[in-house]
């Protein structure tokens, strides 16, 4: 039986250069796709040309970058999405508003926190420049 190892093709090796080439581009975001666009246009106008229809085609040129259909802000999108278990969702509600109370309350106590050290360090200054003076 003869066996041999699969080589990969011309095209395969092209597609997964300009895969990764993509994906680099995309964790960069929008300010990258424009330089390399611009860069492309520059040195070598169709691959500028080329790279703003793609941006246009696929709606990275407006804001709708790849990764937010499937991510926004880090958090999965399809988190939030009722699951049928009317239980479960209204538990996830109520934790997720008592998770968010606690966050708002964490950082309300976190800038007394910040205006109690700026006080005292400008009670501090205001001291030592009244015995400097």
């Amino acid at each position: 039986m003869d066996t041999q190892l699969i080589q990969p093709t011309v095209w395969d090796r092209v597609t997964a250069a300009f895969t990764s080439a993509r994906d680099w581009l995309d964790e960069r975001g929008k300010a990258a796709w424009l330089i390399a666009m611009i860069l492309g246009f520059i040195f070598v106008w169709p691959v500028g040309l080329g790279i703003l229809a793609y941006m246009i085609w696929s709606k990275r040129m407006f804001g709708c970058r790849y990764h937010r259909n499937r991510r926004d802000n880090g958090v999965d999108a399809q988190a939030f999405a009722p699951t049928g278990n009317a239980a479960f969702d209204a538990y996830r509600a109520e934790t997720l508003k008592r998770l968010e109370d606690e966050h708002r309350e964490f950082l309300d106590f976190l800038q007394k926190l910040r205006e109690a050290r700026d006080k005292a360090e400008f009670d501090q200054f205001m001291q030592q420049r009244g015995t400097e003076g």
